[in-house]
């Protein structure tokens, strides 16, 4: 199990670094355009960025990834909100912070069984 946790939050690891922190620390249009798509300023583009790559780190380090997780869905609440807001189409755009927070928390159970009894309400 632990394998495979390791596994799951290498790629969820190498899909936030390549898919979004990259992109928004490099000032690249395919992170500035969605958020001019929902309103926001472009000059918060790098402070994403930044909290993204932070958030990331800490989930993988196995200390701290119960804390990481916990700012990551924060990050991914925020994501999602701002879509509702902006209307976007639900499937595809909306829910996708929740698709990418279910797979970040797999892979943080999987690692870690004290947090997957806790998520399963077997810890006391």
């Amino acid at each position: 199990m632990k394998l495979a946790g390791w596994i799951i939050l290498a790629l969820f690891a190498l899909f936030m670094l390549g898919a979004s922190v990259a992109p928004k620390l490099l000032k690249l249009d395919v992170a500035r355009a969605p958020l001019e798509q929902i309103a926001y300023p472009v000059k918060y583009l790098v402070l994403i960025g930044l909290m993204e790559l932070f958030f990331t780190l800490l989930v993988l380090y196995p200390r701290t990834s119960l804390l990481g997780g916990i700012l990551m869905t924060g990050l991914l609440g925020g994501a999602i909100a701002s879509q509702l807001r902006a209307e976007m189409p639900l499937a595809s755009h909306t829910l996708f912070g929740v698709y990418l927070g279910l797979f970040m928390w797999l892979g943080i159970a999987l690692r870690a069984p004290a947090v997957l009894a806790l998520l399963t309400g077997r810890g006391q």
